[in-house]
């Protein structure tokens, strides 16, 4: 066993009772081994989960954890403010979906990244404004057209019924935030949140390359993250991969599962070189490295709700015609060196300071030839 696994679950299971503590190590022996590859943050919620189910009272998340909530606005550089806080995660997820709303209601020709224009969106957030000011200073802007872009900000939490009715400590899960305790799952439900069963979804494929929409909900909900062994991409930055490539396999839960996009970029067009995955109607993944180290991941969601494990349907043998030896053509490549990036940018920026010099220069001269005044000599 890896010394990061005995490292997390030692730390993980300090707080449990003696006496459940066998029944505990007997059952995370029992599962550590279908574990492999996890990440960090991975293998925490794992633990967490059994931790949660043979001892309540013994989580390593304090219920008095959430009073050392806060929010800090601090000078930072010259002209700017740092941000810092420490707040509900379904609050902080909300807060994040807002901040990405408001910086897409810009137009394609704002030269901003979309971390600095994140930023600009804490002011017309802080105001109640609904869009953010384009910056692209181009007569057909766009941005113009919809000015209600940014709509509220809407979260999804996965959760059984036991723990919103009060009869277990069975944790939820919060997409890009990870275990959300059970008492955290009862506020939100008696908030008023709105309530959708997730179901197996229908035993025949679809009918093209596209899944159905409850065909995707239940493959982001089963897989959570990327699918490639120790990725954390979230769901909602994957996409949906046909593990034996459309149209010879089909449109079905049994057969797609999330990639992150460089993770999907590599398999589909690296499969010639050694790297193959193999999918089981439970979800699990079986990967084949070109040094011939295999791995198999679960699927998180499986493993922290039982129920979406199920085994969604036997697609039996299928026969894929052999890959063409000139795929690895098609993979994208980059059109300049890295040291190239780095020199188009180093220029971009040393131009764009020497524009805003002269252009505060021209404004001190415009304003002093319009307020200057000579000494009374």
């Amino acid at each position: 066993m890896p010394a990061r696994w005995v490292r997390c679950i030692v730390s993980r299971t300090d707080n449990v009772d003696e006496e459940v503590m066998p029944q505990l190590d007997e059952t995370i022996a029992r599962h550590v081994a279908k574990w492999m590859k996890l990440s960090g943050p991975k293998l925490r919620d794992r633990v967490d989960l059994w931790v949660a189910q043979f001892d309540p009272a013994g989580v390593r998340v304090s219920p008095k954890v959430k009073d050392n909530r806060y929010v800090d606005l601090y000078p930072a550089s010259p002209g700017m403010a740092g941000l810092s806080g420490y707040l509900h995660a379904a609050d902080g997820a909300a807060l994040d979906q807002r901040l990405d709303a408001l910086a897409a209601t810009v137009c394609d020709n704002d030269p901003r990244t979309k971390e600095q224009r994140r930023a600009d969106a804490c002011g017309p957030l802080a105001s109640g404004q609904a869009v953010l000011a384009c910056q692209c200073s181009t007569v057909q802007c766009t941005a113009a057209a919809d000015r209600n872009a940014a709509v509220a900000a809407v979260i999804h939490v996965r959760a059984e019924q036991t723990p919103i009715d009060g009869t277990s400590a069975h944790p939820g899960y919060l997409p890009g935030f990870g275990i959300l305790p059970a008492e955290s799952v009862r506020e939100l439900a008696t908030a008023g949140a709105t309530r959708t069963p997730l179901t197996l979804p229908a035993d025949a494929p679809a009918s093209g390359y596209r899944p159905t929409a409850a065909q995707a909900a239940f493959v982001r909900w089963r897989d959570l993250t990327c699918r490639f062994p120790g990725c954390d991409a979230p769901a909602q930055v994957c996409d949906i991969d046909h593990t034996t490539p459309y149209p010879c396999g089909p449109t079905h839960p049994s057969n797609t599962k999330l990639y992150c996009r460089s993770h999907h970029l590599l398999k589909t067009f690296y499969a010639g070189f050694g790297w193959t995955d193999q999918q089981f109607p439970d979800g699990t993944i079986a990967w084949s490295a070109p040094t011939g180290h295999a791995y198999r991941t679960e699927s998180h969601g499986g493993a922290m709700f039982p129920a979406l494990a199920q085994p969604t349907g036997d697609l039996g043998d299928i026969d894929v015609p052999a890959e063409s030896p000139h795929r690895s053509l098609m993979m994208p490549t980059r059109k300049q060196t890295r040291e190239q990036d780095r020199r188009d940018r180093r220029v971009k920026e040393r131009r764009q300071r020497i524009e805003l010099n002269t252009e505060q220069q021209r404004q001190r001269q415009a304003w002093l030839a319009d307020n200057y005044q000579p000494p009374p000599f």
